[in-house]
């Protein structure tokens, strides 16, 4: 197997990907399955290829990703995170870029807790005044 030219981890929610970016003519492969067998939704192969095509490096590299935990849109933005840590090791150049579109930072939205004596994390038991 060749050799990863580069590689990146994304998270999102509780999903992680592990990301490695070979030579290659752009094929992107999840947990050994095609882009768009894993994710048969266009907007999360949107939301994949994103970094790729926005620094213009489509058809520059082949994507294997391994993602565990978390849910379909999760994982797909944690690979989208992957990506672009991945590439954001070429250079500055392409770093700067990946930061202004805002696809470096780690989304840190989660599920809130639920709290004692509620039935979900803000919902309460009906009030009743008699």
């Amino acid at each position: 197997m060749a050799e990863a030219l580069y590689r990146g981890t994304g998270r999102r929610k509780t999903a992680v990907a592990r990301v490695r970016l070979l030579p290659g003519d752009g094929k992107i492969t999840v947990n050994g399955r095609e882009l768009a067998e894993f994710f048969p939704r266009p907007s999360y192969q949107t939301a994949v290829r994103s970094p790729l095509e926005l620094l213009g490096s489509a058809g520059r590299y082949d994507v294997v990703a391994k993602i565990e935990g978390g849910g379909l849109t999760g994982q797909a933005e944690a690979l989208r995170h992957g990506i672009a840590r991945a590439l954001a090791e070429e250079s500055q150049e392409s770093r700067g870029e990946l930061k202004a579109a805002g696809m470096l930072t780690r989304d840190d939205r989660a599920v809130e807790r639920k709290k004692y004596g509620l039935k979900k994390a803000r919902k309460r038991p009906q009030f009743s005044k008699r």
